[in-house]
Parts: structure tokens; C-alpha cells; sequence
């Protein structure tokens, strides 16, 4: 009755290249298209994360340079597009929760040597979902991430402090001073005594603005903290 039910649930080829999931262990996406998840390198922006592409070198964004944000640092993995936006897909969208082991792995190998984003960090913290929203999809995908990723670096997540009390649109499609609007006052820190003090790492799937990033930390830091950073599987340009 398992078997069935793992087969029902689960496809046995491979969701990105319809191959045959044959290897023990592998689910929804085989180890051959997760091994194309390669951590971009190259020059991006010392403090919001944005890859630079027409930059030899690291340098402040001209929005940084504007305004800075509330958090100290943040990196994304790569670009969002091909294989690993497939697989974010299937994972945000399509309900396979048991995607975040891989990119969670992927997340630690793309980021883990990078002391701005880890020294000195006590907690983890999901982006939060609205509850109506997180109902809907039936998890929350950064939770999920936070939590695998927390086990891979030996760290606890500081889940369920960091709420979203707003049902805001969707930021897609928005230009960026809209998305900075739309996610204004969404956010609250439920138990400040929880972050006063602390050193925190936002964990999200995706960032296209980081508004969203932006108006966590800014919350967070008015509650208290000493320090924000952020880290995001993939960037969209």
C-alpha cells in the first residue's frame, strides 16, 4: 500500500527531462538534471546581492547607493531560468515539498563560504506566507528551505516570529516602486523579545526587487535586531 501510494504521489520519470527515476532515493527530478544546478560566481553588488551583468568587478547598485536597505547582505544562488526555475516551479507550485533537500544543498554549496551572510548568525527566518495564501499552496516553500537548510549548517530557525498580516496582490508584474507599496506594513514581528539582539538570515525562494527582503528586515530591525542578512535561491533580472 506505501509503494502505491509513493507512486501516486510521486511521478517515476523525471519532471525535467523525462527520463526514468531508476537511482534509489530519487524523487519528482533525477540527480542528473539537479547536478545542472551549478551556484553562479561573478560580480554582483557588495550589499542587496544583484548580479552585475555588464561589471568586472563587485560594486555598489545604483539603488543601494539611493537607498539602502535594512539588511546588511544579501546572496541569491543564481539566475532565475532554466533547470533550476523548472525546479522551482515544481517545488513553489506544484506541491513537491521534497524538492527543498536539493536546494537546500544547493543553497549551502552556493553560499556557505561567504562569512557576510553566516558569522555570527543565531537564526534562521522564513520569509512568512499569509495564511490564507499559505492554506492554499499547503506549505510554506521558504519554511521548508530554512528548515533543511538549518540541518545542513547545524543552525535553528526562528519560525512563526516573522508574520505577514496583509494579503497583498502578487508582486508579479508590478514595477518596483509598486512592489515597495504593495508589500508596505505586511510584515509584523509577533514576539520581539525573540529577535532583540539577534543576528538573523532571511531565507526565500526568489527575489526579482527585493522589496519584499527590504520590508522583512526593516521590520525586523525595528523589533530589534542587531542584524539582518538574506539569502534567496535565484535572482530574477
Amino acid at each position: 500500500m506505501a509503494k502505491l501510494v509513493e507512486l501516486l504521489v510521486f511521478p517515476s520519470f523525471c519532471r525535467i527531462c523525462r527520463e526514468p527515476l531508476d537511482e534509489p532515493g530519487e524523487k519528482v527530478v533525477c540527480r542528473a538534471c539537479l547536478a545542472k544546478l551549478a551556484p553562479r560566481s561573478g560580480p554582483s553588488c557588495p550589499l542587496c546581492g544583484r548580479f552585475h551583468e555588464s561589471s568586472a568587478e563587485d560594486h555598489l547598485c545604483a539603488r543601494c547607493l539611493e537607498r539602502a536597505p535594512a539588511f546588511s547582505a544579501h546572496r541569491s544562488c543564481g539566475i532565475y531560468g532554466g533547470t533550476l526555475k523548472e525546479i522551482i516551479l515544481l517545488f513553489k507550485y506544484r506541491k513537491y515539498a521534497p524538492l527543498s533537500r536539493p536546494l537546500a544543498r544547493y543553497a549551502e554549496a552556493g553560499l556557505a563560504s561567504d562569512p557576510r551572510l553566516w558569522k555570527g548568525a543565531h537564526f534562521l527566518v522564513p520569509v512568512p506566507l499569509h495564511p490564507a495564501r499559505r492554506r492554499e499552496r499547503g506549505f510554506n516553500q521558504a519554511r521548508l528551505l530554512a528548515r533543511d537548510l538549518a540541518k545542513l549548517r547545524g543552525m535553528k530557525v526562528l519560525g512563526g516570529c516573522l508574520v505577514k498580516v496583509r494579503d497583498v496582490p502578487p508582486q508579479a508584474g508590478l514595477r518596483a516602486a509598486d512592489r515597495e507599496e504593495n508589500v508596505k506594513s505586511a510584515y509584523y514581528v509577533r514576539w520581539p523579545a525573540r529577535v532583540r539582539g539577534k543576528t538573523l538570515v532571511l531565507v526565500d525562494d526568489v527575489t526579482t526587487t527585493g522589496a519584499t527582503l527590504r520590508e522583512c528586515a526593516r521590520v525586523l530591525i525595528e523589533a530589534g535586531a542587531k542584524d539582518v542578512r538574506a539569502i534567496t535561491l535565484a535572482q530574477a533580472l
